[in-house]
């Protein structure tokens, strides 16, 4: 019988001159897809979301808004659907529903409530083109509609493939529609990749800012608080990203989503420190010739990408000067004192449902940090705790995703007397 490890291609570059079979990238798909594309950001209210909703908004002629959802924050979705008049809008939060909809009672806007509503809009045939910017887990769901459903995805949603990587490329494999990465680091690879056709990949570098605490050690770090810890030195992120920025696991769940978006075994993807946040990631072939791609930090530029491909299209976004700074640096990551990112490897290295055991500790963990229930380090102590705890498997399911992710959780909760 032939596995899906045995079809799967070997990295998205392999299909860019065809027109055959692309998960990744068809040309022929995405030309037909150059009049005006109906966006459907999942997430809106999110950093992503919003900046996501800048690069639409400078670009009228070539892209529109077709559905907004967000999970609590109301009042912005209040004011972005009547900037940007989309067809739906979903508040997953069931509670404000009422707020919503008498906000939106004079205009032709769709208004639903509820998870469920989130999942079944992304089933819908009414939008081109999915932002996946949901935050965590959450995301997983209304992915895999949009991808059952054909619709092609720019995913800024890392969780949804640490959590289910294997389930989420065969779906898209299997439907033939792509997935484009968002995510600096992600997109700088695949933009790498483009006309590369099938040369071979020997390794992908990763870079990390190092987050607020370069440098730090444990005895620094045992009393760093929430405000200090979203503090990110070079990029502008939701609360989450941040936390998990500055423990490094931010970099951790961005080598298993690697795995997943280039068909990379663990030992081809590495992560070095790169304190200037210009260069967003590399490519090293097997002749050892190495793709870097730069720019400053910047995730509209990644957006745009993700939306206008297989073009580029004009920019006014800030440009790099080299004179400034005039020096870049690399070094390698801190393991003994951000022990997330080796935690992370182990779960990269294991497979099965050990990423989604990562996951979901460190989502229950950053929420405990930030709500001042645990410390900074402590943050690690829960996660290694719970990968230790929680029943491995090694061939999960989709619903084997969930209950682990739920049993995860649970337990990690208890930790934390949540």
């Amino acid at each position: 019988m032939t596995t899906f490890s045995q079809t799967f291609p070997k990295n998205p570059a392999q299909f860019l001159n065809s027109s055959k079979t692309n998960i990744f990238t068809s040309l022929e798909f995405f030309e037909k897809m150059m009049q005006k594309k109906r966006i459907a950001i999942f997430g809106s209210t999110g950093s992503i979301g919003r900046q996501a909703l800048d690069v639409i908004e400078a670009n009228p002629d070539l892209f529109s808004v077709e559905v907004l959802t967000a999970s609590n924050n109301h009042e912005l979705l209040i004011q972005q659907a009547l900037k940007f008049n989309p067809n739906i809008v979903v508040i997953a939060n069931e509670a404000k529903f009422s707020l919503v909809q008498s906000a939106l009672l004079n205009t032709n806007v769709k208004v639903f409530a509820g998870e469920q509503s989130v999942i079944d809009v992304a089933g819908l045939d009414v939008y081109d083109f999915m932002v996946a910017a949901i935050v965590g887990f959450a995301g997983l769901k209304p992915t895999l509609k949009a991808l059952e459903n054909g619709k092609p995805v720019g995913l800024a949603n890392k969780e949804t493939l640490v959590v289910a990587g294997d389930i989420v490329m065969r779906t898209a494999y299997e439907k033939r529609v792509p997935i484009i990465p968002i995510d600096s680091e992600h997109s700088a690879i695949f933009q790498c990749l483009v006309g590369e056709g099938t040369n071979k990949i020997d390794r992908v570098i990763l870079t990390a800012s190092g987050g607020p605490f370069l440098g730090r050690k444990p005895n620094y770090l045992v009393n760093v608080k929430r405000e200090h810890a979203i503090q990110h030195p070079n990029w502008n992120m939701g609360a989450k990203i941040s936390i998990d920025s500055a423990t490094m696991m931010n970099k951790g769940l961005e080598m298993i989503e690697a795995k997943w978006l280039f068909h990379l075994k663990p030992q081809q993807i590495q992560v070095v420190v790169h304190p200037q946040s210009i260069i967003h990631s590399l490519v090293e072939f097997e002749d050892g010739s190495i793709k870097a791609q730069m720019g400053l930090p910047d995730m509209k530029v990644p957006i745009q990408y993700a939306l206008s491909f297989p073009h580029r299209i004009k920019a006014n976004f800030p440009r790099y000067n080299f004179r400034k700074p005039d020096t870049l640096t690399f070094e390698e990551p801190d393991l003994k004192t951000f022990r997330n990112l080796v935690l992370a490897s182990e779960a990269l290295n294991k497979g099965g449902n050990m990423p989604c055991i990562l996951n979901a500790a460190n989502e229950l963990a950053v929420y405990a940090f930030l709500h001042n229930r645990v410390g900074f380090l402590e943050m690690t102590e829960v996660i290694e705790k719970t990968m230790t705890k929680i029943n491995f498997i090694e061939n999960p399911t989709l619903e084997d995703y969930f209950e682990t992710d739920a049993e995860a959780r649970n337990f990690a909760a208890t930790l934390v007397n949540l």
